[in-house]
């Protein structure tokens, strides 16, 4: 008695490539959105101290009465953490499918339609990584502040920032941040079908390198 030959299981949506893409592009929104959430939030440093700490204290008791003190504010962040873990899985097992298909690297690779961006993308997502990480021990948790006063947000943020390094730390990774997000943007709207016009002008085109000419089209006259 012959058996017979096993079927393949086929990946499911979640498992299979462009459902990883999704699952970045969905995550990746939320990311931004957060992003220019928290900097809004943040340009209330420039009203003064009592601004400030009366937007942070907000954030703990928003939706009062009907809420208790912080429970948006965790349900945010587990938000925030879920579409964090999500984002780097997806981010992991895109870079792993493309490895398997070219496991040998190119010998030359030159970026003709390609920007630094796209190119950085990768080792952009683990220096952000890191960043979040110290983010947090400065200025959530304390750890790593010169002089933490609990409560207080501005004279955290500020004792943090006169240290010159940790202020040049955080420039360099708003510059990684912002080349991150340029790129993750348009990917994300092109894989969700919403990278058409007018949005798709907006975007400056890839620079080529000097002496190199597009390639025709086909049909177009040479």
């Amino acid at each position: 008695m012959t058996s017979l030959p096993s079927a393949t299981a086929r990946p499911g949506v979640i498992g299979s490539l462009v459902g990883q893409k999704a699952v970045m592009a969905v995550t990746g929104v939320i990311l931004f959105l957060f992003v220019v959430g928290h900097l809004l939030g943040n340009l209330k440093i420039f009203e003064g101290p009592q601004a400030f700490n009366a937007y942070a204290e907000g954030l703990r008791t928003v939706g009062a009465p009907f809420f208790g003190r912080g429970w948006l504010l965790w349900i945010a962040r587990i938000v925030l953490i879920v579409a964090v873990l999500a984002h780097i899985w997806a981010a992991i097992e895109t870079t792993r499918a493309s490895w398997r298909a070219r496991p040998v690297g190119y010998r030359r690779l030159e970026a003709v339609e390609t920007t630094y961006a796209a190119r950085t993308m990768r080792w952009g997502g683990v220096l952000i990584a890191l960043y979040v990480i110290y983010h947090l021990l400065d200025l959530t948790f304390g750890r790593v502040n010169p002089s933490f006063v609990p409560g207080d947000v501005y004279h955290n943020v500020v004792a943090s920032l006169r240290v010159w390094v940790v202020a040049a730390a955080y420039i360099a990774a708003m510059v990684v941040l912002g080349l991150h997000l340029y790129h993750g943007t348009w990917s994300a709207l092109q894989t969700l079908g919403l990278n058409r016009p007018p949005t798709g002008r907006w975007r400056a085109p890839p620079r080529r390198p000097r002496g190199r000419s597009p390639r025709p089209s086909p049909g177009r006259a040479r």
